[in-house]
């Protein structure tokens, strides 16, 4: 019976840690966390940005574009919680991302992954090469990134 209780503790513990954040203990450490979320962030923007470019019809549709950046969106939105893991909020650093993060990790964890099944979704639009679902898919992410934005990111 111990070890099934202490088995579950542990599960939980595990199931909880992308849910909780760990608070930056220095300005350094809060300054360096939040750098590499920028830099995060910014691969993200290159990438949605020819996606747009295509939703709007600034530039052609391009199947491997849009397989390769929804790959790369995929693969980094799955790094957004370990680089948003560190509450960086008790410290004035140079930053957009509002304290609501937080304070609110499991909302901030519902956006990301909807960002993950948006590229997931482009992605798959794009291996099967179903041009009539690419705007709607890629519509989809920005939707995701939007919704992120609008409750987290300061303007």
């Amino acid at each position: 019976m111990k070890k099934l209780l202490i088995s579950a503790v542990a599960s939980t513990m595990l199931l909880t840690a992308g849910v909780s954040a760990q608070e930056a203990s220095s300005e350094k450490q809060a300054k360096s966390a939040a750098q590499f979320r920028q830099a995060l962030l910014q691969l993200v923007r290159s990438n949605v940005g020819a996606l747009g470019a295509m939703a709007k019809g600034a530039i052609p549709m391009d199947t491997q574009t849009i397989e390769t950046n929804a790959t790369r969106l995929e693969q980094l939105s799955l790094m957004m919680d370990d680089y948003f893991a560190l509450d960086t909020s008790s410290f004035d650093i140079e930053t957009e991302a509002l304290p609501k993060i937080w304070q609110n990790r499991a909302d901030f964890a519902t956006n990301v992954d909807a960002l993950t099944e948006a590229s997931q979704g482009l992605k798959s639009a794009a291996m099967k090469g179903d041009e009539s679902a690419y705007k709607a898919a890629i519509g989809s992410v920005l939707k995701s990134c939007k919704g992120c934005h609008d409750s987290y990111k300061a303007e």
